[in-house]
């Protein structure tokens, strides 16, 4: 009996442990982030994702506005539709051009907004990606800072904004991070092309090789079908041997 009311006040403790650990880390998860679909190599392009969760219980967000990185301008930025959410791309001026496929690019997009189309937003308890494809990245550089700022529907707005330090404790709003990976030898996705063309060249080699062992296959059907017959054929004049 003892020993039974021991395990259940480990058990008890554990869960309280659990819950205390869960409240705890659910806040460090709980802000504007964003994350590549796959990488993001220096020098290419690359699909990422806005991350914003609805952190209210009784408002929901309706605006979110992210501002690019000044001292690392992207010429292209392409957004995504989301159902229910119209998107605002804004361009400026560039103070130094930029050089592109050998073209002159004279602005930039400076940053991007999403409204709440049917005034709904977010809901508490849910959270939205906003997907942006992006390009070219810089090489001279690891990461990206974008600047968030949410607007919920009860007029609040929360500035994501403060620039994580490295070996320092993460801030309370941080701002969200693209952490950029090596560049690659091709910017545009030819190895996928080449994974391609050797999927294809595989697919057919190992078509081939089928073929020759079906044929293989009905050749040596063809010569047990002959040997088989002639073996009957001299068991039979074997036999009539015997009888005369």
């Amino acid at each position: 009996m003892q020993a039974s009311r021991i395990a259940s006040r480990a058990l008890a403790a554990g869960a309280v442990a659990g819950t205390a650990v869960l409240a705890l880390s659910v806040p460090a998860f709980a802000h504007v982030s964003v994350q590549p679909e796959g990488t993001a190599a220096k020098g290419g392009y690359a699909v990422v994702d806005f991350k914003v969760p609805n952190e209210r219980d009784s408002a929901s967000t309706t605006r979110i506005e992210v501002s690019f990185p000044a001292d690392h301008p992207l010429a292209s930025v392409m957004p995504e539709p989301v159902a229910g959410w119209t998107v605002k791309v804004t361009k400026s001026k560039l103070d130094k051009p930029l050089t592109m496929h050998g073209e002159k690019i004279d602005e930039a997009v400076t940053k991007v907004t999403w409204t709440a189309a049917d005034g709904k937003g977010i809901q508490p308890g849910y959270f939205q990606k906003f997907p942006l494809s992006l390009g070219a990245l810089p090489e001279n550089t690891d990461q990206l800072v974008f600047k968030a700022v949410q607007t919920y529907s009860n007029k609040e707005v929360v500035r994501w904004i403060e620039v994580p330090q490295a070996g320092q404790d993460e801030p309370e709003n941080p701002a969200p991070v693209l952490q950029l990976s090596a560049a690659t030898d091709d910017h545009h996705g030819a190895a996928g092309a080449e994974d391609a063309s050797d999927r294809t060249a595989t697919a057919a080699d190992s078509g081939s090789g089928s073929h020759d062992t079906d044929t293989t296959a009905r050749v040596l059907g063809v010569v047990g079908i002959v040997v088989g017959v002639a073996g009957v054929a001299y068991g039979v004049l074997a036999g009539r041997r015997r009888t005369a």
